[in-house]
């Protein structure tokens, strides 16, 4: 059995999205895996009597575990409905330290295949993997990184919905209180502008098939 943890960031507004969401991932894994499915979510929220705590009732191959972020990014920028939430994987490797290597995943997903396959990529060398925006073919991306976020587009500019997060690395070199820095300042597409600044050139870059959106 190959077990592969898994985060998901929301709160009390996106509980449907989140269970089919969660579902697809399930109803899609291959039969040897197991999904230790972590949420965190603002205090406020009690997901106790859903339809989320209910999933593993329905799917043996899967244990949900509840994680509260208190007083964590309330201040911070939201923007095109985005709401701070979105903020809570930049702490992942400090409120999942059970594992080295997680997923992240936004919950607006349908998933069609097992995640092994991105699970087991090396990224040892790395903080984070992801996909690449297409930035070297897109001036607009190009400009923008260069003059919103500091950064060249050579290292690729990267979605954030999707992730593999290399918490061991980002732990030993301490780039979680960098996160928290830059989380003060008002980014147009928040999360992602900081993780592409923070982990510039050490992001490494996905299939398309694992995140692919029409973005900038």
């Amino acid at each position: 059995m190959t077990t592969i943890p898994i985060v998901f960031t929301f709160d009390n507004n996106l509980i449907m999205p989140a269970s089919i969401c969660i579902s697809s991932l399930l109803m899609n894994a291959n039969t040897d895996t197991y999904y230790d499915i972590f949420i965190l979510h603002p205090e406020t929220c009690d997901f106790s009597n859903t339809t989320l705590a209910n999933i593993p009732n329905y799917y043996s191959n899967c244990k949900i575990t509840f994680r509260t972020v208190e007083h964590e990014f309330v201040t911070a920028y939201e923007i095109r409905g985005i709401t701070t939430t979105a903020y809570y994987r930049l702490l992942i490797p400090e409120i999942i330290p059970e594992y080295n290597k997680v997923l992240y995943s936004d919950v607006d997903v349908f998933f069609r295949e097992d995640l092994s396959r991105y699970y087991d990529i090396d990224i040892d060398d790395y903080y984070m993997a992801g996909v690449d925006n297409g930035s070297a073919l897109r001036p607009k991306v190009q400009k923008y990184v260069k003059e919103k976020l500091g950064i060249d587009h050579k290292y690729g500019h990267f979605y954030s919905g999707n992730l593999v997060v290399n918490s061991k690395k980002i732990k030993e070199d301490n780039i979680i209180p960098k996160f928290r820095e830059l989380a003060k300042r008002d980014f147009h597409q928040q999360d992602m502008d900081i993780i592409n600044i923070v982990c510039y050139g050490k992001i490494k870059a996905l299939s398309p098939a694992f995140c692919l959106t029409n973005f900038l």
